[in-house]
């Protein structure tokens, strides 16, 4: 699969699910899940373009290609980390980091 044709699918509002065994489709919402790619520059543009938009309207975000999604409500301040490597090999990273905590129980007087 190359890189535009997966960030098409990546960043479309149409999202898609992660098929299971059966071959039927289910939304990734527990346990551990990592996919990396590799997109061109135009492509990684609306991507970020896409995710921005989430961002700014609500705090909810659905990242998807046809086979997953991960829908997430998160909470604020959303972490950035920036990472820089000068050395032979040249390296800038960027991490966006969204975090949800469930609502604490209120304690009460009965």
């Amino acid at each position: 699969m190359d890189a535009h044709y997966f960030t098409s699918l990546l960043y479309r509002h149409a999202m898609a699910d992660l098929p299971d065994a059966n071959g039927g489709q289910r939304t990734v919402t527990e346990g551990y899940f990592e996919r990396e790619v590799r997109l061109s520059r135009e492509s990684t543009a609306a991507f970020l373009r896409d995710l921005a938009d989430q961002i700014e309207s609500e705090p909810r975000l659905t990242i998807s290609t046809d086979e997953w999604k991960i829908p997430f409500e998160f909470d604020e301040p959303i972490e950035v980390e920036v990472e820089f490597v000068g050395e032979t090999h040249r390296q800038l990273e960027l991490e966006l980091e969204f975090e949800w905590s469930p609502p604490e129980d209120e304690l009460g007087v009965s």
